[in-house]
C-alpha cells in the first residue's frame, strides 16, 4: 500500500484521484487546499489530516517523513500555474508526483523539472487518460497498421459551455491557466499527436479569451482544429437539445467514436503509474511546446485550412 498526499483536493479534477488512490488500493495520509469544502474526502478517505495553509502541510509531510512514515506520490490538483512548483514540492520531498495536465505551461519548465528529477532521482507523472481510451489505442493501431503514405484529414471540435464566473477565475487569466488551447485542448493535442505522430507545421486562425482555431501538420495528418468555451458556438441541433457541451474528430469525414470509456482512466492511469508506467515529461514535451507556440505566435489569415465552424460563428 502506498502512500500519497494531494494538493488541490477541492478542485473539480480531484475526485478522481480520490478514486483512483482508493480503487489502486492505497492510502491518503495527507491533503491540502485553501478551499475547506472538502466533505468528499468523507467518501473516501475520512481519517486523512486535511490542512488549508501550505506552509502547515510541508511541516506535515515534514514530520511524517521525519517519523518514518514517508509520503511515495504527491498528487497534483491545482491550477495549472501552480504545477510546477508543486511537483518541485514532491521531489523535494523524495515523492513521486503525479500531475494533471498540462503539466506546465512553459517548455523550459519541462527543462528545469528533467534536471530536478535527475537530483533527487524521483520520477513526474502525468495524466495522459486519452492515451488509455480503447478507443483511441484502436485508431493508433489502425493507423499504425495502415497505408504508410496516407496523411489523414482531420477535424477537431470541443466546445464545452462555461458561465461568466469562468473570465474571474484563475481559468481566464491566460497567465494563469494559458489560455483556452491549453486549459481544454491540450490533452486532445496530445492524442493527436500520439496516434498521427510529430508536429511538424502550426497556424493560429483566432485565439480569444472564448475561442481558439487553428491548423498544424503532423507526420500523418492535417488537422484543423476548434476549441470553445462560448455555448453560442454550440451547433444548433445541440442547442436545441439543451446540451452544453460538443465533442467531434472526424477523419477522413467520419466520425472517431469516443464519447464513452471516460469513467475509469483516471484508475487506469494510476494503475499503470503504480507499475511504473506512468507518462513523463518527455511523453508531455510535445504537447506542451505546441500550445505555447499556439498563445505566443501571430495570427495568420488562413490559406484554407481554417476550420468549417469558424467562418460560421
Amino acid at each position: 500500500m502506498k502512500k500519497f498526499a494531494l494538493i488541490g483536493v477541492a478542485g473539480f479534477i480531484a475526485p478522481r484521484h480520490l478514486k483512483a488512490i482508493k480503487e489502486t488500493g492505497n492510502t491518503l495520509v495527507a491533503a491540502l487546499d485553501k478551499f475547506d469544502q472538502v466533505g468528499i474526502l468523507d467518501s473516501y478517505f475520512p481519517q486523512v489530516d486535511f490542512f488549508t495553509e501550505f506552509e502547515r502541510f510541508d511541516r506535515h509531510i515534514d514530520k511524517l517523513k521525519r517519523q518514518g512514515t514517508k509520503i511515495d506520490y504527491v498528487s497534483i490538483c491545482t491550477p495549472n500555474y501552480l504545477h510546477d512548483s508543486h511537483i518541485r514540492f514532491a521531489l523535494r520531498h523524495q515523492a513521486d508526483a503525479i500531475c494533471e495536465k498540462p503539466l506546465v505551461l512553459n517548455p523550459w519548465n519541462v527543462d528545469a523539472l528533467a534536471e530536478i528529477e535527475k537530483e533527487t532521482g524521483r520520477k513526474v507523472n502525468t495524466i495522459l487518460q486519452l492515451r488509455l481510451h480503447d478507443s483511441i489505442i484502436a485508431l493508433k493501431k489502425q493507423i499504425e497498421s495502415g497505408d504508410p503514405n496516407k496523411i489523414y484529414d482531420v477535424d477537431l471540435t470541443y466546445i464545452t459551455s462555461r458561465g461568466n464566473w469562468y473570465f474571474n477565475s484563475w481559468k481566464g487569466d491566460m497567465t494563469k491557466s494559458g489560455g483556452v488551447a491549453t486549459n481544454i485542448g491540450i490533452h486532445f493535442f496530445d492524442m493527436l499527436a500520439w496516434v498521427f505522430g510529430k508536429v511538424k507545421h502550426s497556424e493560429v486562425h483566432k485565439l480569444e479569451a472564448d475561442l481558439a482555431a487553428g491548423y498544424i501538420e503532423l507526420d500523418k495528418a492535417r488537422v484543423r482544429w476548434m476549441l470553445s468555451i462560448n455555448a453560442n458556438h454550440l451547433p444548433k441541433d445541440i442547442q436545441a437539445k439543451g446540451q452544453r457541451t460538443f465533442r467531434s474528430i472526424q477523419m477522413e469525414g467520419k466520425e472517431i467514436e469516443f464519447s464513452e470509456g471516460f469513467t475509469d482512466l483516471h484508475t487506469k492511469s494510476y494503475a499503470e503509474i503504480l507499475k511504473g508506467n506512468g507518462f513523463g515529461l518527455n511523453e508531455a514535451r510535445q504537447s506542451i511546446e505546441l500550445v505555447h507556440e499556439i498563445r505566443t505566435t501571430n495570427l495568420i489569415v488562413s490559406n484554407g485550412n481554417l476550420h468549417p465552424m469558424v467562418n460560421t460563428l
